[in-house]
C-alpha cells in the first residue's frame, strides 16, 4: 500500500485542483518562484555558517576542545571518541556524518563509542544550521532565547546518550 500513497496524493490534487478549476501549472510556477527567492534570503546565513564550521574544524579548535573534555568524559564515563560528533552536531548534519562514519571506522562497530555516536546522531539536531535557516527565511534578527532554549536538548541528549547505550547494551559491549 505504501507504494501507492504518493501516487495517490498526487491524482488526489489534481482531481481537486480540476473540479476548484484551480491554473495548476501557474500555481506550481508561483510556489517554485516564491521557493527560489527564500532560497536566495537564506543562501547568505547558510554561507556564513558553512564558512564557520569549515574555519572551526580547519583550526583544530574541535581537537582541542575534545583534548580539554576529555577528563570530563572519563569522570562520567562518556567515550571520549564521540566529543568532536557533541562538539559539531549542533552545526552540521553532513559534518556530523561525516565524523560519525571517522568514530565507526576507528573503534568498529558495534561498540560502546559507536553506539553511543550513533544514538547522538539520531537524537539530537543540527540546532545552529536549523536556527540560521528557519530566522532567515522568516527575516528575524534577534533569536532571543531561542538558542539556549534549543541547545539545553543538545546538551540532553549527549548527557543521556551515553547512560541510554549503557543500560542498553552495557552487558552486551
Amino acid at each position: 500500500m505504501t507504494d501507492w500513497v504518493v501516487p495517490l496524493i498526487t491524482v488526489g490534487v489534481l482531481v481537486y485542483a480540476a473540479i476548484k478549476r484551480v491554473d495548476v501549472f501557474g500555481a506550481f510556477c508561483e510556489g517554485a518562484a516564491e521557493g527560489l527567492k527564500t532560497c536566495a534570503e537564506i543562501l547568505p546565513a547558510l554561507v556564513l555558517l558553512l564558512v564557520c564550521i569549515g574555519m572551526f574544524s580547519a583550526s583544530g579548535a574541535v581537537d582541542a576542545l575534545t583534548r580539554v573534555l576529555k577528563p570530563l568524559c572519563s569522570a562520567v564515563n562518556f567515550p571520549a571518541e564521540v566529543m568532536p560528533l557533541v562538539i559539531l552536531r549542533p552545526f552540521s548534519g553532513s559534518g556530523a556524518m561525516a565524523v560519525y562514519s571517522e568514530i565507526a571506522a576507528s573503534v568498529g562497530a558495534d561498540t560502546f563509542a559507536e553506539r553511543v555516536a550513533a544514538t547522538l546522531i539520531g537524537s539530537s539536531e543540527t540546532t545552529f544550521y536549523t536556527i540560521a535557516v528557519y530566522f532567515s527565511a522568516v527575516k528575524v534578527k534577534k533569536t532571543r532565547y531561542a538558542v539556549p532554549a534549543a541547545l539545553v536538548p543538545d546538551l540532553t541528549a549527549w548527557v543521556v546518550c551515553g547512560a541510554v547505550v549503557w543500560l542498553f547494551f552495557g552487558s552486551a559491549l
